[in-house]
This record gives C-alpha cells, sequence and structure tokens, in this order.
C-alpha cells in the first residue's frame, strides 16, 4: 500500500500520479477521513489532560470548605464523564483510522515517471523484437487441432472430468510440459542463481492481502469454503512473496543481488470478467502451471533488478529458439501493485500475432508496507522497507502452445526445441 505519510503530505500530487493509470484517487474523501482522525485524536489529548487535571482538584476542592466525601464525589463523577468521552472518542479514531487503511488498500501503486501514459494494452510501447515469425509453406494449425490430431491433447475430457477452461495431455505432450518446468527451474537455478522453493498452493487472506490480490480482485480467486479465508493461489507470487511477510533480513542475508526464489506451482483463476476470451485450449484456464521468479532486493537496486529479471525470463524463449517481443506496459495497464512492468510476448502463428507469456513487475516498497517485509539497513543500524519483485519465468501452459505452434510440422508432427531434448529423453519430435 501507499505510504500514508506521503499521501497526507501531499494527497494532489498521489491523485495526479494515479490518474496516468486511469484511477481517480478522491483527495477530499482521505482528507475527511484523515481529519477526522486528527480531531478524535486530539480531542483524545485534551480529555486526558483534563483528567490528570481532575484528579488533583479533590484537594483544592477540600481547601474551599468542601467534605473529603463530597469532594472526592464530585471529582469521580468528572472522571467517569471524561473516562466515558474518552471511550467513544478512542473508537471514533479507531474507526477513522480503520476507513483510511481500507481506503488505501483499495489503491493500487503509484506509477514511476518513467512508465508511458496510454489507457489500454494499445498504448504499451514495444522496446524489442527478438527472432523472425517462420514463414510456412503450408496451412497452419493452431495447438488445439495439432493435439487433437496427434490424439495427445482433450479439452471434451477435462470438460466432463470438471469443466470448460480444462485440459487433459496425453503421452509425449504431457512429457513436454514437464519437461518445459524442469528446463526452466534448471536454467534459473544453475544460471542465474535463483534459488529453488517449494511452497503450499493454499494461501490464507492475509497472504492475499500482502500481495495486493485483496481486497479488490476476490472475485478472481477460488476460495475453498465459505466459513473459511482459505483461496487456491492465483500464482506462486503470493506464498512465495509472503516469506519475507513480518522479517526483518539482515543485510547479509540479501547478498550482492538480493534473494532470489525460482517456485514452480500450479495457479488457479477463474478468470472473472474474461467470458468470451480465449475459450480454446490452453491460453487461459483454470489451472495452468508456471515457473515463478521472485526477488526481495533493497531498495536502490530494484530498477536494474527488473532489468535483469526481465532478462533472465527472455534467457528461456532464446534458448528454445521462439520469437517475441518486449514491451513496456502504459499506465493503464499496468498491474494494481506495479509501479513498472515489462512484458514478454510470443509469436503464435495461429493467431497470426504476438501474446503475453511473461509478467515481469517492479513494486517497489508498495508489497512490503502490506507486509511488514524488511531488512536492516548498515548505515543506519534500523529496519527499512524492502522492494519486492517478481515474473514469469515462463508461463509454462502458453509455452508448449508456442513450441506446438511454431514447431508444427506439414504432417502434424511437430519438433522438440533441441533445448529440451535431454529431458525427454533425446526425442527430437512428437508424433501421435
Amino acid at each position: 500500500m501507499l505510504d500514508i505519510k506521503a499521501v497526507r503530505q501531499d494527497p494532489q500530487r498521489i491523485a495526479d500520479a494515479l490518474s496516468a493509470r486511469g484511477y481517480h484517487f478522491d483527495v477530499a474523501q482521505f482528507s475527511a477521513l484523515d481529519a477526522r482522525r486528527k480531531q478524535a485524536d486530539i480531542d483524545s489529548q485534551n480529555l486526558l489532560a483534563e483528567r490528570k487535571s481532575a484528579s488533583k482538584k479533590i484537594g483544592a476542592l477540600v481547601g474551599q470548605g468542601m467534605s473529603v466525601d463530597d469532594a472526592k464525589a464530585q471529582v469521580n463523577a468528572t472522571l467517569e464523564k471524561i473516562a466515558a468521552q474518552l471511550e467513544a472518542l478512542t473508537d471514533e479514531a479507531r474507526q477513522a483510522q480503520g476507513a483510511l487503511e481500507d481506503l488505501l488498500l483499495g489503491v493500487p501503486n503509484v506509477p514511476l515517471s518513467e512508465v508511458p501514459p496510454g489507457s489500454s494494452e494499445a498504448d504499451n510501447v514495444e522496446v524489442l523484437r527478438w527472432g523472425e515469425p517462420r514463414q510456412f509453406a503450408f496451412e497452419v494449425k493452431d495447438h488445439v487441432e495439432l493435439g487433437e490430431g496427434l490424439q495427445l491433447l482433450d479439452g471434451d475430457m477435462a470438460g466432463k472430468i470438471t469443466g470448460s477452461r480444462f485440459t487433459v495431455m496425453y503421452g509425449s505432450l504431457a512429457r513436454l510440459h514437464r519437461a518445459l518446468i524442469q528446463f526452466m527451474l534448471d536454467l534459473h537455478i544453475q544460471e542465474h542463481g535463483y534459488a529453488e522453493i517449494y511452497v503450499p498452493y493454499i494461501v490464507n487472506r492475509e497472504s492475499l492481502l500482502g500481495t495486493g490480490n485483496l481486497p479488490k480482485f476476490e472475485a478472481d480467486l477460488f476460495k475453498l469454503r465459505a466459513d473459511q479465508d482459505l483461496y487456491l493461489i492465483p500464482t506462486a507470487e503470493v506464498p512465495v512473496t509472503n516469506i519475507a511477510r513480518d522479517r526483518i533480513f539482515e543485510d547479509a542475508e540479501l547478498g550482492e543481488h538480493g534473494i532470489r526464489f525460482a517456485c514452480h506451482t500450479p495457479c488457479f483463476r477463474s478468470e472473472a470478467g474474461s467470458y468470451g476470451r480465449d475459450t480454446r485450449g490452453m491460453i487461459r484456464q483454470h489451472q495452468f502451471e508456471k515457473v515463478e521468479l521472485v526477488q526481495f532486493v533493497r531498495p536502490q537496486q530494484s530498477l536494474q533488478a527488473l532489468e535483469r529479471l526481465v532478462g533472465h525470463a527472455e534467457t528461456v524463449l532464446q534458448r528454445l529458439e521462439l520469437p517475441y517481443r518486449k514491451v513496456i506496459l502504459c499506465g493503464g495497464d499496468l498491474g494494481f501493485s506495479s509501479q513498472k512492468t515489462y512484458d514478454l510476448e510470443v509469436w503464435l502463428p495461429a493467431q497470426d500475432t504476438y501474446r503475453e507469456i511473461s509478467s515481469c513487475s517492479s513494486f517497489g516498497d508498495y508489497q512490503a508496507r502490506r507486509m511488514q517485509a524488511r531488512w536492516r539497513n548498515p548505515e543506519t543500524g534500523k529496519p527499512e522497507l524492502l522492494h519486492t519483485l517478481n515474473g514469469s519465468g515462463l508461463a509454462v501452459g502458453r509455452t508448449l502452445v508456442a513450441i506446438m505452434e511454431n514447431c508444427q510440422r506439414e504432417d502434424g508432427s511437430i519438433a522438440v526445441p533441441e533445448a529440451l531434448q535431454p529431458y525427454m529423453g533425446g526425442a527430437s519430435e512428437l508424433r501421435g
């Protein structure tokens, strides 16, 4: 969440910065709530001073001729009245503070100044393209036609078992899916210095609040039971980032480039509001796999760390020889908690376009403030908020789709990229 001190200092500046992402920050509402809290605090302090003064009046009243019992009774009556007023003011301050916190929990992160203006993905700015899309001498099939033709992909069976937006994979296609996961993990751990981590696939409400998924995006989540605040994870970002919740890391623990975790998990999303979009095949599913990259870094390292993080995700696409482009998201397309994001979009021949396969973001101290994730600055000896980052390295299902479509042959078979063949027992193609 945003730093309330910074918001108090210049709420209009915050509102202007948030307008770059199409978000209206209600300055009047914030100021009214903050003034209400402040006034309750002032009134409480005045009453405390009055209570202290009243408790000393017994002697003065006796000196004026009042009996000790009457003096005590009068002072006690005053103290009881003050106590009731204090209780009401304390409750008022608590309610105002709670309303302020609820307001700020629903406010997205402020974009960095270098984030381009814009209202939608059409305004994202391309940074580079890598690889040339293949020119086919035959009619291109999409991944569903290819998978069904090889009898390796079955959406109908998944629909029978569960419902729409699920998939069953068989044989060599299921193995290729698993090979991709292992390849990505090995690459990031062995070459990029990430530590592998295994986490629960179920998280509590506090964890989702910490990463910014709640309260705003509850409709996108799968809640397990109405009487429990437990949810299936939408991405490994949630449990892995919460490793830092309520912790203070010593500077030495961060090492040279911060703490880096690589984690493979299934991901579960309700895809609320996306009805009719990408319903065919594996592009947009309720259950899919990702290898997620999460970093905790010192504040001064976060922007450089983001560039490295994107490079780590790009390496996967380059090793698999999949054409892609890199874009920087405009303000209107930024994720809720992000202050700057790069998307990697892989070329899909059947759609004749680039589609997102990885989103790499820097969150500044936005998530860390929600989680109270801190490090001890050796220069001051005091705890300070960490900066957090994450990105997909990559989304496994979409990578599989990209391989199937880019590596298809005229006879319907699919070539296995050379980088994956060691994970496939040396197999160089998929056939039915």
